[in-house]
């Protein structure tokens, strides 16, 4: 009797306590939280579970940048149009085509337990920022939801969606047509000028460096600002630091005590495009499969656009097959998209990846398969080096040329399937102790060890270098005794492989032409040795020369990037060679007075404000770089855009965090971000590290907690 009185006792003064609102909540997590900023603004967040460093981490991120925090899941959960106008409705709608809101939600629920928590704490951490910060005032989103990782599960740049073209969308909801091949041409070639979207990857064995230890050069090239610097650390077993994705809860590159990870972006076949024959019976649409006529998959989506003050609305109708939706016609037929759309798994997998104490953890990790548009290059305190060349990859069927779109109603073209990691191309400790992947073939990433191009599917990889790849090779091979120091030299190594194709061309072009108002230009390139620094004169004829080599040289079809150099270089008419010289002269002239420009004069840093799209001002204050475009064959990548307003170039992108990274007995590391951890112009971390970072002066990474409390500047809990 005494036992049910205290059971009914208990009961009562349950039900009677008074239910914790949100805020509350929110306050009770933030107390288990320490965020400690050290001397260049990168927040250090201690939280007592995984769920808590989450909270602290988002909450820290939105401190530094909620612009772009919100920014992402604003374009990733297709609600762009919403704040920039009807523009942007095929952005929308192509986010939409592959997740509307309500799978979102649904792959959220079937999330194990351990996901979930961290997506909560995600929209709880964001949420009280917005609470505790009322003067901020968001586009878009005044609550963010547990569910909205789900669009934004893996990292990379835009990741493979942003491969899906919005024009072809376009042209397929407006006209039902193809995009002219004049279009398509005038694309291309604007594609291959603008800065790689890529990044490099070394990793070094302990027989090559100085300690003894396994080192990794973590040398994204991202638009600059794109990530933040961040150190993330529970009682649970997480302690990563490195970049972070705006809006993003797991370290996307970087390393733990144990492991180091860096991704570049892969040219394995990740994603396919299949014809499907669509015939109409009785007013519906079905796709011919084999001997089977299957439903189309129709519905609609309704997508908002602001126009003015005022949002409007357009409904499209949306079809799918079971390769993936309709998104534009190849060869007068609709054509499906398919790609990896797995958001848990994603999810799981690069939060997964974070807390790996080395390889055999790692290499588990990656069973996942679905880290698809990367490949990883990674080092560990046990001293292994490895390089997977992708993760995702479908089996297909090697009589297909995979590269164009296929015929969907063949079910001989279907995917068979993932390969395993051991059937990916894989590189484990190779015998000339180092590894390197720049965006290049997988088959020149260990020298005489890289894997053979004969073992693997076609669609595997390219067989194609580029500039920076053959730069990497040559710097690397027969060299010892690295020490941080020394890879971050190497990492900024000013010969430029490139211009060593196509200058000497130039050269001889003049010496069997000769135009003697050309003279003393090119006797400055014949006497250059293809190095880059703030102080050349042929840097800068160089690249204006290149870049408009790019624009209006002729282009024999079916060269690549490196090739079409070489072509220029090499078997190109000298009297194009010439008159292009002759024009690059003529445009340094009339925009500065002279040709004779140092390359820092022309190519300058600036940041002026905390707005994504950047704009510059050559009337302001700005700092002269020496580095020089990807597309040159630099690994410290400086990448500038062209539609400025202004004279004078500004980089955009290429090394924005950079990172290198010793393991032994305990982890060291040296990172460098553009500019600043914060996207606020008030903020003493809006541009502190600028001139550090023209003049490759990287900071000591603070780890350990010892260092960390050392260098601390503010110590606070989130809402304080």
């Amino acid at each position: 009797m005494r036992t049910l009185l205290l059971a009914i006792l208990f009961v009562f003064l349950s039900c009677s306590e008074k239910q914790r609102t949100e805020v509350e909540n929110w306050k009770a997590q933030a107390a288990n939280i320490t965020i400690i900023r050290d001397d260049f603004g990168v927040p250090h967040i201690y939280g007592k579970t995984d769920a808590d460093a989450v909270f602290g981490l988002l909450y820290a991120q939105c401190e530094d940048d909620f612009n772009r925090v919100e920014q992402n899941y604003i374009w990733a959960t297709g609600r762009l149009a919403e704040v920039e106008g009807e523009e942007a409705l095929y952005s929308d709608l192509r986010a939409k085509l592959f997740m509307t809101e309500e799978e979102a939600k649904a792959n959220y629920e079937k999330s194990p337990e351990w996901l979930k928590k961290l997506c909560d704490a995600f929209a709880d951490g964001v949420n009280y920022y917005l609470h505790t910060h009322p003067d901020v005032k968001p586009k878009l989103f005044t609550r963010f939801e547990p569910w909205m990782p789900m669009y934004f599960s893996e990292g990379s740049i835009g990741g493979d969606i942003e491969r899906i073209s919005i024009r072809k969308i376009q042209n397929f909801y407006e006209s039902g047509m193809e995009i002219p091949e004049m279009e398509l041409l005038q694309q291309k070639k604007e594609a291959e000028m603008v800065e790689p979207q890529g990044s490099n990857g070394i990793a070094i064995s302990g027989n090559l460096t100085q300690s003894g230890n396994a080192m990794l050069l973590i040398n994204p090239h991202t638009s600059f600002y794109f990530r933040g610097e961040v150190h993330v650390i529970s009682a649970e077993g997480l302690n990563a630091y490195g970049a972070v994705t705006w809006g993003q809860f797991f370290v996307y590159q970087g390393f733990n005590e144990k492991t180091g990870w860096m991704h570049t972006s892969t040219y394995t076949d990740v994603m396919d495009e299949f014809k499907e024959t669509i015939l109409k019976n009785d007013g519906k649409l079905f796709y011919r499969y084999g001997e089977e006529l299957r439903p189309v998959d129709s519905s609609t989506v309704t997508l908002k656009y602001r126009d003015g003050e005022t949002l409007k609305e357009r409904t499209f109708p949306v079809y799918r097959t079971h390769h993936g939706p309709i998104t534009h016609i190849a060869d007068d037929q609709w054509t499906a998209s398919a790609m990896m759309w797995e958001p848990v798994k994603a999810l799981e997998q690069s939060y997964i990846r974070t807390k790996q104490d080395g390889y055999d953890g790692f290499r588990k990790m990656m069973d996942i398969r679905t880290n698809s548009s990367n490949n990883t290059v990674y080092a560990d305190a046990g001293g292994n080096i490895a390089y997977f060349h992708g993760n995702f990859i479908p089996k297909r069927d090697t009589i297909y040329d995979y590269t164009q779109p296929v015929d969907g109603s063949d079910p001989k073209t279907d995917w068979q399937g993932l390969h395993t990691v051991d059937e990916n191309i894989l590189v484990l400790n190779p015998e000339n102790g180092w590894i390197q992947n720049c965006n290049s073939t997988p088959y020149t990433s260990a020298l005489e060890y890289s894997p053979k191009k004969e073992d693997y599917p076609n669609y595997m990889s390219k067989d194609e270098e580029n500039f920076r790849g053959v730069h990497a090779i040559e710097l690397l091979t027969g060299r010892s005794g690295y020490t941080l120091d020394s890879l971050i030299q190497l990492a900024h190594d000013p010969y430029l492989p490139a211009f060593e194709a196509l200058i000497p061309g130039l050269v001889r072009a003049y010496d069997a032409q000769p135009r003697p108002e050309l003279k003393e230009a090119i006797e400055v390139m014949r006497n250059w040795d293809f190095t880059t620094s703030k102080e050349s004169v042929a840097m800068t004829l160089a690249h204006y020369y290149g870049t408009m080599s790019y624009s209006k040289a002729v282009r024999p079809e079916g060269l690549s990037g490196m090739e079409l150099v070489e072509y220029w270089g090499a078997a190109s008419p000298n009297s194009e060679k010439l008159d292009l010289f002759q024009e690059t002269l003529d445009r340094l002239t009339d925009d500065f007075g002279t040709w004779k420009m140092p390359w820092g004069e022309v190519n300058r840093y600036q940041r002026l404000n905390g707005d994504i799209r950047q704009p510059f001002d050559d009337a302001k204050p700005s700092i002269p770089i020496g580095f020089a475009s990807g597309n040159w064959g630099a690994l410290a990548a400086y990448g500038a855009r062209y539609d400025n307003g202004t004279k004078k170039m500004y980089g955009t992108r290429g090394n924005s965090f950079v990172a290198v990274v010793e393991f032994g007995d305990k982890v060291r590391a040296k990172t460098i971000l553009a500019g600043g951890q914060s996207g606020n112009p008030d903020s003493p971390h809006f541009n502190d590290q600028a001139q550090r970072y023209a003049d490759m002066e990287f900071k000591d990474a603070a780890y350990y907690k010892e260092d960390v409390l050392e260098r601390a500047q503010r110590t606070y809990r989130p809402g304080q």
